[in-house]
Parts: C-alpha cells; structure tokens; sequence
C-alpha cells in the first residue's frame, strides 16, 4: 500500500495546475481605458486645494466603499502598509509609545508601528479564530500603552467588542487591520468598521484587488483629517486648511490613483458574489474532511460570517502522530498546491530578535522614552507558536479559482493521505 502514495511513487491525484485565482475582468479593462482615454491619471495637489483630496475616480471609490462598508469615512491609499502607518499616525502616537499587536498577521502590522518610533508588544492569540486573544492581553498593558492593533487573520473577525471593553477600560484606541477580511460581518456589523479605525488591502491576491493599494475606514471626522493629510504632503497643507494640531503629520505620498480606483469601484461590485463563492467552498470541504479523524475544521463563531482568505486547519496531536510536514509533503505530492504552516511569528523575525530597525544602535528600542523590558523571545506567545511550529495547515485559497470538480480533488488528496497516515508515521 505505501506505494500507492504519489510521496512513494504513486500516481498523485491531481495532475493539472488548478487555475490562478482572478476576479478581473472585462469591466475592469473599460474601467481603466475611460480613465486613459482622460489622459488624467492623478488629480491629486499636495497642497490645500479642492484636488488635495484627488480625482474623480478617488472621490467616487471612496464614496462607494462608504456605503458598502456602512462607515461615515473613506480614505484610498495606495497600500494596505500605507494604510496602517496613516491610521496609527492619526490617533496621536508618541515615540516610545506602545501597542499590543498579533503575532500572527503579516510583518507590515507591527512595523508600521515602528514607522512613528513607537514599539510593538506581542499578545498571544487564541487557538480557534487565531486572532488575538482578549483574555491575554490586560496583563500585557502598561503606563506606556496607547493602542490595540487586532487582525481579523484569515478572513474572520477578531472579538472586537471584548478589546473595544478593554480599550475603553484603559483609554486605548483600538486599529483593526482587516486586510484579509472585506466584506463579512461580527452580529450584523461590517467586520473592521467597529474599531476607532480599521481598512483592508486591495493588494493582488486578496478577494478583490486594484494591484496593490488599501481603504481606511473610520466614524472619527478627526482621524479621517489626519490620515487624509499623512497620505497628501500634509505638512505643505496644515496651515492653509488652518490645521492646529501638528502631531505626525509628516506626510508621504499614499495616494491611490484614478486607475487603481477605477478598477477598484468595479471590483467593488463583484465582492459580495466573491465572498460568498469562498463561503460556499469552506462548506464544501467542511462536508468532505468533517470525518478524517484528528483534523480540526475552521471555526466560525457565533454570530459571524468568515471570508476564507485562508481555510485554516488544524492537527489534533493527541490522535495524530504523523509530523505535520510529512503530512503537507505528502499532500502536495498528491499535487495539492497552496499549502503552509501558517505565519512565521512576527515577533521571532531577526528585526525583532536583535531590536535592530532605525540605525545599527538599536532605536528606538534603545531611545530614553522607552522601556527596557520588551521581549520577543521565544515562548512569550505560546500559543501562536504551538500553532506555527506544530499543529496549523493553511490552504491558501486565494491562490485558487476552484470549481467543484477541483474541490473534489483536494478532497481526494486528504482522504488518500488520511487513509495511509499509518505509513507515513514509520
């Protein structure tokens, strides 16, 4: 039997590349020639000017994404790593400041802290979401602690009314980074409006996409006019408009421009039907792998819905001996691409490990406004580790454009490899 798997010489099950995930379209190509044929690919001024907020294009993205999120502001910016460095410019940081961040997200999350010479600090997440979890994080707050950055990782939405009580509590604000989440919802609300400020990517392989690019979204009139003049030269601008308050406004150029956006309100559209699509997979390999013993399907909480960026599995180590690379390599010699052990843990990257980010001395690790007694090392998110070392599988579906027949492989692939666990385990 052993050599029945394609890892030992078996045939593998699937024999075909599954093809790339794409949600462009022709919509897109007439969006994108109105646009050229304008010859106006920018109208943005960075300076006070009525084009300081952008062009038509912008303004009307920005309008749609409104009322589809159902939040009172929108601000384009031209990636979601912009994004994050805008919304925690504009709730006030300090050098030396700290905020509680996932370990479990993509490195942009903590380093746009960085950005402002503020410090990230690492709160376990909890093993069924994977987002940070509420009960961990108190113990973690200290007098220098001015934020909560939470990711909705995966697609589902982090506890956010559990760290808005927190938040509220100690005087914090609370970002969400939902990135990989537009478009579902947390009991009836749109996941990632709830927080001070949240936004998504519209980076290239996330549910829709304008190449890369990122939405800010907020209900607070003052940090929509911050993260507005971080992304616009707000420095050339404060003293026209009659701007007081001068706290990070060191601006960049984040704009996002008219084609990007042209591309982005027609992709817009398409995110309810894309969204449900990953939902409707997520169903269909929930019924297919409900019975391989000692897989743990994704779970989605009460009163959520989840966008399945990833379809995050796990292994119950208690019923299975097989080392989990083993298993993934067995997986994709079935032919079963897309596969992973999740995110490497952010606070275990070199930058962190050696606090070494602005200069070869350590700032701002090493600055008088700031604590000497941050750790990253090695078991301070338990958790997150376990997961990262041991038991998680990501099938990355973003990667995918699957139809039934192709979900019925990967089935194949799982039942085969589950079938032969005992001979992978020699």
């Amino acid at each position: 039997m052993r050599k029945d798997l394609a890892l030992f010489g078996g045939e593998k099950i699937i024999k075909k590349n599954l093809e790339k995930y794409n949600s462009i379209g022709m919509e897109e190509s007439i969006a994108v020639q109105k646009v050229i044929d304008s010859g106006e690919l920018s109208r943005f001024l960075g300076c006070w000017d009525d084009d300081f907020y952008g062009g038509k294009y912008v303004r009307e993205f920005e309008k749609d994404c409104a009322e589809f999120f159902n939040v009172k502001h929108v601000v384009t910016v031209n990636s979601w790593t912009s994004g994050l460095v805008c919304a925690i410019g504009a709730i006030g940081i300090e050098p030396g400041d700290e905020i509680i961040v996932t370990p479990w997200t993509m490195c942009a999350t903590a380093t746009a802290i960085l950005h402002w010479n503020a410090i990230p600090v690492f709160s376990d997440i909890e093993p069924e979401t994977f987002n940070l979890d509420p009960k961990k994080i108190e113990q973690k707050i200290t007098k220098r602690t001015k934020a909560i950055l939470a990711a909705d990782i995966f697609g589902h939405s982090c506890e956010v009314k559990k760290l808005l009580e927190i938040a509220e509590k100690y005087s914090l604000k609370l970002i969400t980074d939902s990135a990989q989440a537009p478009g579902v919802f947390n009991n009836g609300i749109v996941t990632g409006t709830e927080s001070h400020v949240g936004g998504y990517s519209l980076n290239y392989h996330k549910h829709i996409h304008t190449g890369e690019g990122g939405i800010l979204v907020t209900n607070d009139d003052n940090i929509c006019e911050r993260m507005q003049l971080i992304r616009n030269h707000g420095e050339a601008v404060v003293e026209s408009k009659g701007v007081k308050n001068l706290n990070n406004i060191l601006g960049h150029n984040f704009r996002l421009g008219e084609i990007e956006c042209a591309i982005g309100i027609q992709q817009l559209k398409k995110l309810k039907s894309l969204v449900k699509r990953r939902q409707e997979i997520a169903a269909y390999l929930n019924e297919g792998l409900k019975d391989l013993e000692g897989l743990i399907l994704p779970k989605v909480l009460k009163g959520n819905t989840h966008a399945y960026y990833c379809y995050g599995l796990k292994l119950d180590l208690n019923k299975i001996s097989v080392n989990r690379e083993i298993i993934i390599s067995a997986l994709e010699a079935e032919g079963l691409k897309g596969l992973g052990n999740g995110y490497a843990n952010i606070h275990l990257l070199p930058l962190f490990q050696k606090k070494i980010a602005y200069g070869n001395k350590g700032f701002p690790w090493s600055s008088d406004v700031t604590s000497n007694f941050i750790s990253y090392s090695k078991g301070i998110c338990p958790v997150a580790e376990r997961m990262h070392d041991k038991e998680f599988i990501a099938f990355e579906m973003c990667l995918h454009q699957l139809n039934d027949e192709d979900i019925e492989l990967v089935l194949k692939c799982f039942k085969k490899v589950w079938d032969n666990l005992h001979l992978l385990s020699n």
